[in-house]
């Protein structure tokens, strides 16, 4: 009988990559800026590689992967808010090229990410987790190492402030389809 030695990496590879599409959605929404998300998600990836052996064998790789996501994103803020503002090349000539959307549902779209980013950091986090990468309360609130009540009325402010802001200050009920991200 044979033992496969690269059964641990398949199974890390079989566990992690499908997860990758999601943490760029999550990393891009939390940084917002796309040179920054790719090295966002690949220090979690190799974080996640290089402490594998050290994860909960019956936790689920999602949350955890969220949670080497989301802490390194916070540390990063931080060292830059000591470090202050740095603008790439690369940013400032794709901004520099845009062009204006032309159709009603990339303009929406714009607003929502434009509401979002007027959102305290805590609370945009957990809209995103719930709202966008579909995760529970609880999953949610294991990422970001707080109690499920702190999830709960978090969310509520993040989206009665996020109503606010896409209705010019007046309390409007959105279509929930409106938050979710097209495929």
């Amino acid at each position: 009988m044979r033992l496969d030695r690269d059964a641990p990496l398949n199974d890390m590879k079989r566990l992690i990559e499908p997860q990758i599409p999601a943490l760029r959605r999550y990393a891009r929404a939390l940084v917002r800026d796309p040179v920054a998300t790719d090295d966002l998600v690949q220090d979690c990836l190799e974080r996640a590689i290089s402490h594998w052996s050290q994860r909960r064998q019956d936790g689920e790789v999602r949350p955890w992967l969220f949670s080497i996501l989301h802490n390194l994103a916070v540390n990063q803020m931080r060292q830059a808010a000591r470090r202050g503002r740095h603008d790439s090349l690369e940013v400032a000539d794709e901004v520099a090229l845009a062009h204006q959307p032309a159709q009603e549902s990339p303009l929406l779209q714009r607003d929502i990410i434009k509401a979002l980013a007027t959102l305290p950091e805590e609370q945009r986090s957990v809209l995103l987790l719930v709202s966008v990468e579909e995760l529970s309360y609880a999953e949610a609130a294991r990422v970001l190492d707080i109690p499920l009540g702190t999830v709960m009325s978090r969310l509520a402010r993040a989206r009665e402030k996020l109503r606010e802001a896409m209705n010019g200050g007046n309390v409007v009920r959105l279509d929930p389809s409106a938050f979710r991200r097209p495929k």
